[in-house]
């Protein structure tokens, strides 16, 4: 994705702020020669990684739109 950038992750993280749950990083059981830490996502109280995506994409959605599918 080309318009991957620093600021488009930081208004993602803005809107989700008081929504989404912080999640535990564990380390890895596997051995990479360093240390390799695991967002766990299934960790959410829904059980569902994708809550953070939706919530950004559905509060970025413009006033006046009619709906969302």
């Amino acid at each position: 994705m080309s318009d991957f950038t620093l600021a488009r992750v930081l208004a993602a993280r803005h809107r989700i702020t008081g929504v989404a749950d912080a999640t535990p990083l564990v380390p890895s059981s596997l051995d990479f020669g360093h240390e390799l830490l695991l967002k766990l996502e299934i960790a959410l109280p829904i059980g569902a990684c994708k809550l953070r995506g939706a919530v950004s994409a559905i509060s970025a959605v413009p006033v006046g739109v009619p709906g969302v599918t």
